[in-house]
């Protein structure tokens, strides 16, 4: 019989488990403070949703099944196809526009490796109804929220690019394959200078095109601010980069704009080689990525205009992002700033003797009661294990019952960082502090 998890499948316990609820917590508190409200998604959903509407990549990489009606369903690879269902379903009755976030399982076979699972959690920011550059910028002043919260405040900064100035790239450099040309750019930051060429030919950009766009792509660096945005923009429109590509330019003017007036000017760049993978993005892509180390990808996201009409729904702009728990994870405990655990319980009530256990019981209850967290022991340990078992917890006080200097009717308050300790009654002793 097994006695590990599956490869690519992690057990998560005392610290991490509670760690990880803390994060979660922080995340979903920082996007109600913008307005976004909480639906869930099932863990199944019919094959087709992914075949169709995300793109070979992820399609290929599902954890596919039949179910007992032979009909082939599979365990959510991503959310967005769900969110854009579901919105198909309710778009005439939702006053827009509309702001979800989603907090779901996801399930993905693919090689595991650092930062990625074969099961892991997604947090989705998605805005409904919005066709102006607005949606990215809540979006990504809403993620910076977030982050912040959580403790990743100077850890990252956000690539910017749109797809129409990426396709006109394609154009300039002679790419004929249009998908098979997005899949090589995405590969840019991931694979060795050669093997992207090979990738770019592959779509029909000759090798010494493919070179060239090579040392474009390298010129731009980790990033080109948005300051020197026009500039990067007139040089590429120099090369032929023409008007359809244009727009893509107008567009990004327009979101760098908003991002400054959101105070985010110093967290983003514009990258062309941002492309996102998925089929369904339209036009805005981004990425946070890590600012020290390798910059690795923390999450990504961008503009789906077209996504709910393919599930017979209303024509509806729209845009999001997925955060992973890995990425993130790897990202905090990189820096030393990954949560302890889950809060440290508040309050500790210990016994001299197993006489006053009852009295230790019904303590406890009022505290709970009360809105304060605490625990007592249930081994019948001697109380200097007692007080020990109230440290490793890092328990703020503990509360002893039994002292005979405190008398019938008090309890003595240990403070357990000071070990500071004075009498007080015992009707006080269940008030939050």
């Amino acid at each position: 019989m097994p006695t590990s998890a599956l490869r690519g499948f992690r057990d998560y316990l005392p610290p991490d488990a509670g760690a990880r609820s803390e994060i979660l917590r922080r995340m979903r508190a920082g996007a109600r403070r913008a307005g976004y409200v909480e639906i869930e998604v099932p863990c199944v959903e019919s094959f087709e949703l992914y075949q169709r509407k995300s793109g070979e990549g992820i399609a290929a990489q599902a954890w596919m099944f039949h179910d007992k009606g032979d009909r082939p369903v599979a365990l959510v690879p991503e959310t967005t196809p769900s969110l854009a269902r579901i919105f198909a379903d309710r778009g005439k009755a939702e006053p827009l526009p509309v702001k979800w976030f989603t907090v779901s399982k996801t399930w993905r076979y693919e090689e595991p490796q650092a930062g990625r699972t074969r099961e892991f959690l997604q947090f989705n920011l998605d805005i409904f109804g919005v066709p102006g550059v607005e949606a990215e910028c809540d979006l990504l002043a809403t993620a910076a929220l977030i982050l912040d919260d959580v403790g990743a405040e100077g850890l990252y900064a956000f690539r910017v690019n749109d797809r129409a100035i990426a396709e006109g790239i394609g154009r300039v450099f002679g790419a004929r394959d249009v998908g098979r040309f997005f899949r090589a750019v995405d590969t840019y930051r991931k694979v060795p200078p050669a093997e992207f060429e090979g990738e770019l030919e592959a779509a029909g950009v000759t090798r010494e095109r493919a070179a060239a766009l090579g040392r474009l792509f390298r010129d731009a660096g980790h990033g080109v601010a948005p300051r020197e945005f026009l500039a990067y923009s007139e040089a590429l429109r120099a090369q032929g980069l023409d008007a359809t590509a244009w727009t893509g330019v107008e567009r990004l003017k327009g979101l760098f704009e908003h991002l400054e007036r959101a105070g985010l000017a110093d967290r983003i760049v514009f990258d062309p080689t941002v492309v996102r993978g998925l089929a369904y993005y339209t036009s805005t892509v981004f990425e946070a990525y890590a600012r020290g180390g390798d910059g690795r990808s923390v999450f990504g996201g961008g503009r789906y205009d077209h996504l709910i009409e393919l599930f017979e729904g209303p024509a509806t702009a729209a845009a999001g992002l997925a955060i992973g728990d890995q990425t993130l994870e790897l990202l905090l405990k990189g820096a030393g700033r990954w949560p302890d655990g889950e809060p440290p319980l508040d309050t500790y009530v210990v016994v001299v003797d197993g006489t006053h256990a009852l009295a230790a019981t019904a303590l406890v209850e009022e505290l709970r009661r009360a809105g304060v967290s605490a625990d007592a022991d249930l081994l019948g340990r001697s109380m200097s294990r007692q007080l020990k078992e109230a440290a490793r917890r890092r328990c703020r006080r503990a509360l002893i019952l039994g002292l005979k200097e405190a008398g019938p009717d008090a309890v003595v308050e240990r403070d357990l960082a000071s070990g500071a300790q004075r009498t007080i009654p015992r009707r006080e002793a269940a008030r939050p502090a």
